[in-house]
């Protein structure tokens, strides 16, 4: 049975990846829906290779531009509610939810409203709104298949346990670029230094967010609304080999792990699959060649972001999403080089204890609470400019 799939955010990294998982089994897989933002080049060219049923960007404008490049009898949409349009799309049964930051959060609510099957890579989702998203999915019957790594992993190994016998989840980090770095030395990192990930290839943004471990802060936000985890009962460790994705520890103290290459399009094929695994034609993994596998505790001293998600976690209500803004405004001005790599966290933390922290009812509140954070982190980013 061919699996109908709209996949939010295609000209991205992970969408690309997922395209090419569907690509590899065509048999199996039937692209109904893309979206893009700006790159509507590459659009194009997906659109024409899938013969998606309908393509929304990012506005107006590049919806202009892309028209003459498509194909005839491709529906062209735009703007936030073309892209909640794909994601609600009749024929799609699977929505891959790949879109980068806070921009994702109103698509997968619309995934999720629908009742489809969400492959989740857009982790802000959850951590902005996870006991929304998960209210909303109780309600339709959507179901949520975490596409990260590391969420993958654990979605894995939980397999082997009943829930109540979990005794912790343990997420890996690389450790990014930076682990080795002295903490004096962070001052002086320049973007293009902090988007020289050692093992994984990925987007901008995301790249600079795992160079200051804040990407795995937002990961144990997410860990705790996809497994209903307490946040005591999450630990994360530093693996700089990327082999091992996560661990699950049950309480006879048997630790089980997922392991494999550092290769997105594994996870993403087990999410578009589940529960069901394929044969994929892509490079395996060699224990001897990977060998030694290494771990060792973070340092929250020279990565405070790490620390600053935990207590995000804590503090609970609006926090989370206020911490993600302020993160998505401060790597913002890091890339631009408005501001020192190592002021990431302060931007953010500043951000954290302006901002009045509340318990959200609807989207729209978190919303407000993500404007609002990042109006703050601007106007601390100014303040840092001219000291």
């Amino acid at each position: 049975m061919v699996k109908k799939i709209a996949v939010l955010g295609s000209t991205g990294s992970i969408g690309r990846s997922t395209l090419e998982v569907i690509e590899a089994f065509p048999e199996r897989f039937q692209v109904v829906a893309l979206t893009a933002g700006e790159n509507i080049e590459l659009l194009a060219k997906q659109a024409e290779k899938f013969k998606p049923l309908q393509v929304a960007c990012k506005n107006e404008y590049l919806a202009e531009k892309l028209k003459p490049l498509l194909p005839e009898g491709i529906k062209l949409l735009h703007g936030k509610e073309g892209i909640m349009a794909c994601a609600r799309h009749p024929e799609v049964e699977i929505v891959v939810s790949a879109l980068v930051g806070s921009a994702g959060l109103l698509p997968t609510m619309a995934a999720v409203e629908a009742g489809k099957t969400l492959a989740l890579a857009n982790k802000e989702s959850l951590v902005m709104a996870g006991k929304l998203l998960f209210k909303k999915a109780q309600e339709s019957g959507a179901r949520v298949i975490p596409v990260d790594s590391e969420h993958s992993a654990i979605f894995q190994a939980l397999h082997a346990g009943r829930p109540e016998d979990v005794n912790q989840i343990i997420l890996t980090a690389s450790g990014g670029p930076f682990r080795d770095t002295p903490k004096e030395v962070l001052s002086q990192v320049t973007p293009e230094q902090a988007l020289k990930h050692p093992n994984w290839q990925m987007g901008p943004k995301i790249t600079i967010d795992s160079a200051t471990l804040m990407n795995k802060g937002l990961e144990v936000i997410e860990a705790h609304f996809l497994f209903k985890i307490p946040p005591e009962k999450i630990k994360v460790v530093i693996h700089p080999q990327s082999i091992v994705h996560s661990l699950v520890e049950f309480v006879d103290g048997s630790v089980i792990a997922q392991l494999g290459v550092p290769d997105m399009r594994v996870p993403i094929a087990y999410a578009l699959s589940y529960p069901e695994r394929l044969p994929l034609p892509f490079p395996k993994l060699d224990l001897v060649k990977a060998s030694p596998l290494t771990f060792e505790e973070p340092d929250l001293e020279k990565f405070p972001c790490l620390a600053l998600a935990y207590e995000a976690l804590r503090l609970g209500g609006t926090a989370p999403a206020v911490l993600n803004a302020a993160n998505e405004i401060a790597v913002e001005a890091f890339l631009e080089g408005r501001l020192r790599f190592d002021l990431i966290p302060v931007v953010v933390q500043k951000t954290l204890e302006q901002a009045q922290i509340k318990e959200p009812f609807s989207i729209d509140e978190v919303i407000n609470a993500d404007i609002f954070a990042r109006i703050i982190a601007h106007q601390i980013i100014d303040e840092l400019e001219k000291s």
